[in-house]
């Protein structure tokens, strides 16, 4: 009978283990794919807009070159609290169900049964891409996830969205040769871009290098060519490749699974703030699972508080 089953192997996931170890009990990390999957799977490119600093879990430093570490030292000084710490963690072993019974949890993998007095849910929002709905989406050349701008190199690219991740790959794409076109349904470039890159975009954009249709939507995708519908009307242009950079969200079938209820139209986990308990007995959430659609308002830098929060009304039942 394990004290805790944390059931994600993401930064906050960690850090709740880090917490449960400080307190000398007992603990298991499961993680359907790889250490911090999500990490893992972000752009090889990428740079963080928080600093190394706002990274850290468990009062572990991460010491980086630059003020704003990228993903391979992400992954790296994850690896190493992993490791250092000889945290309780089984990877590539997936969650199936929960089910509580008395005053503990079976926990039943693809791999094993657990038995928990507690169950920790920090699974992230990034194994699911919003999708746009329209025709064509289950294209091939469409993509929600992005890895590497050389792909695209010569290709006729068009990229939705206006997100911190959309103008990533718009501009490092362009920079390698391919013809973008970007399909924004605001009116401007996100407010939310970072800040070293948003002047970056606009002056592509002003200067031509990079074709923008503001105010528009993706409206139907074929084999070798696209629809947007714009404030002009529908235009036609050649395309190999889209990038659909909509944003993700959280596993909302899997929250109900565990008898989670969900609120309002945004989705939103019912938890208790100053406990992070939900509706469930003794099943807390931690990370930007607690968002539900909002996954904008929740980062590793505000929700690795979580692990303390939850660790604390643990102990204290105990």
């Amino acid at each position: 009978m394990l004290d805790i089953l944390i059931i994600g192997g993401g930064p906050i996931g960690l850090a709740c283990g880090l917490e449960a170890q400080k307190a000398g009990i007992s603990f298991l990390i499961v993680e359907k794919g790889c250490l911090v999957n999500s990490l893992y799977n972000y752009p090889s490119t990428m740079t963080f807009f928080s600093t190394s600093e706002k990274l850290e879990i468990g009062g572990i430093p991460f010491v980086t070159v630059s003020n704003k570490p990228n993903r391979a030292e992400a992954l790296e000084y994850y690896r190493r609290v992993c490791t250092s710490k000889q945290l309780n963690i089984h990877l590539f072993e997936e969650v199936l169900s929960v089910e509580k019974e008395l005053e503990a949890f079976t926990i039943i993998t693809n791999k094993a049964i657990y038995y928990a007095k507690n169950v920790i849910v920090s699974t992230g929002f990034y194994d699911i891409p919003v999708k746009l709905g329209i025709p064509g989406e289950d294209l091939p050349k469409v993509m929600h996830y992005y890895k590497d701008p050389n792909f695209f190199a010569l290709q006729k690219v068009v990229v939705v969205g206006s997100s911190n991740s959309a103008i990533d790959v718009a501009l490092e794409t362009y920079r390698k040769g391919a013809e973008v076109t970007l399909v924004v349904r605001r009116e401007d470039v996100g407010e939310r871009v970072k800040y070293w890159i948003r002047p970056d975009i606009i002056n592509r954009i002003k200067e031509g290098a990079i074709k923008a249709y503001f105010s528009s939507h993706l409206k139907e995708i074929r084999p070798y060519e696209v629809d947007i519908d714009t404030p002009d009307g529908i235009v036609t242009i050649p395309n190999d490749f889209v990038m659909a950079m909509t944003g993700y969200q959280p596993n909302f079938d899997f929250l109900k699974k565990l008898g989670i209820t969900l609120n309002d139209d945004k989705l939103i986990p019912t938890y208790n703030q100053q406990t992070m308990e939900t509706n469930v007995s003794g099943m807390y959430l931690a990370g930007v699972v607690v968002g539900g659609m909002d996954t904008h308002l929740w980062f590793i830098e505000n929700s690795r508080i979580h692990a303390e929060i939850i660790l604390a009304d643990i102990v204290a039942g105990n």
